[in-house]
């Protein structure tokens, strides 16, 4: 089986200097969607050399928007997970002064671990977040019969395991997938760690091992699709 992560595109996360918590696509963000969008339906080449069994996608509007020409070009109607939705940030900060979020994460950079799981205040918890993402790749892999044997990265595949899943969704989504399925010990950063510009892809396939399988991570942040003017972190 194989996992295409697809990042949306670039936002518009501030309007007339306030804080947006759920922006549209930028102009650029746009035609970067579409791009992918491109890249995803020719089937003869990678990451999708092969057919596309299912689109999933985050509710946030950023992630729709990506989604959408992606549908398109594929053919696949686009379902809906709310799982894949991204650490959700403090409701307050919507409407607030641009300086207020931008003031909030130069402090977190210097936070210990044990704060970083906390979150800021008023947000979800990156705790929280990590188990709502991983908790529900689980369950949605499951549902198609690849379950997880343990939690040191073995998993059971079936033959008739889908062939392919796209999942268009966000960079600490995307992030924390990518540790899970590799089986690597959980980090309140994973973005850090796996870090994804907009609209890049990251591609994850099962092989047998051990008697059963593990994931294989083949592409991260790969933009290729995208013009060198058009790259966005």
């Amino acid at each position: 089986m194989e996992l295409i992560l697809v990042r949306h595109g670039e936002p518009q996360w501030v309007r007339d200097g306030l804080n947006v918590n759920d922006p549209v696509l930028t102009k650029r963000g746009g035609k970067q969607a579409q791009a992918v969008a491109d890249r995803l339906a020719d089937s003869s080449q990678e990451p999708a050399s092969g057919p596309i069994d299912r689109l999933l996608v985050s509710p946030a509007v950023r992630a729709v928007a990506t989604s959408e020409p992606i549908a398109e070009a594929t053919g696949i109607d686009a379902e809906v997970v709310p799982w894949l939705l991204e650490f959700q940030l403090p409701e307050s900060w919507e409407g607030q002064p641009v300086e207020v979020a931008r003031e909030a994460f130069a402090r977190q950079r210097t936070a210990s671990r044990a704060d970083w799981w906390e979150g800021f205040e008023g947000s979800e918890t990156i705790r929280d977040f990590h188990k709502r993402v991983t908790q529900g790749a689980v369950e949605a892999l499951a549902e198609a019969g690849v379950r997880r044997l343990d939690a040191d990265g073995l998993w059971s595949v079936p033959d008739d395991a889908p062939e392919r899943w796209v999942a268009v969704a966000h960079g600490g989504t995307n992030s924390t997938l990518v540790s899970f399925l590799l089986g690597c010990d959980p980090e309140p950063w994973e973005w850090e760690r796996f870090n994804m510009g907009h609209a890049s892809v990251a591609v994850l396939s099962t092989v047998e091992l051990a008697g059963a399988a593990i994931w294989s991570l083949r592409a991260l942040g790969d933009a290729n699709h995208l013009d060198l003017d058009h790259r966005t972190e």
